[in-house]
């Protein structure tokens, strides 16, 4: 990666939806410069995916929550992830170090909705503990991906 690919995937981070052509002009490459690094890049794993951000509240889903879980010493993790994979309300589940095994991002329609939520990871997913806090107000830095610095764009990709 270079400061060009930097720039571009710098772009794409505030609008996946910028055609090439636009792309190209901002870092002076044709668009098909830009196809071809945006494709390597893509094969590469530097760019996972590109996806729209949905407002769960436009959906009816007023309340946002993040519950911690604390799994049974029974319940595995891979259990404990197909289990909330039948729940439509799980935005997002992160692993985790620390006290709690998952953090679980949830957007329900109502208090109820969220209690219903709740209720099946303890007592279908393998939960031992929850930890619920409903979201007032969230502060969006950005689209949640790391913003590239110079020296980051500079950094020899990893290897997996």
């Amino acid at each position: 990666m270079n400061k060009i690919d930097g720039e571009i995937l710098r772009i794409l981070q505030t609008d996946g939806r910028r055609s090439y052509t636009d792309i190209g002009t901002s870092v002076h490459l044709s668009a098909n410069a830009v196809a071809d690094r945006v494709r390597k890049m893509t094969k590469s794993g530097v760019i996972r995916s590109v996806q729209a951000v949905i407002d769960p509240a436009a959906l009816g889903m007023t309340i946002e929550a993040q519950i911690d879980v604390k799994l049974r010493p029974t319940t595995s993790a891979d259990a404990f992830e197909k289990a909330i994979r039948q729940l439509s309300q799980v935005m997002a589940a992160t692993l985790l170090t620390g006290s709690f095994d998952y953090a679980l991002r949830v957007a329900c329609v109502d208090r109820s909705d969220l209690a219903a939520v709740t209720e099946f990871i303890r007592n279908k997913a393998g939960a031992q503990e929850t930890y619920s806090r409903i979201i007032l107000r969230e502060v969006r830095l950005g689209d949640g991906a790391p913003k590239l610095t110079s020296r980051a764009a500079a950094a020899p990709p990893r290897r997996s």
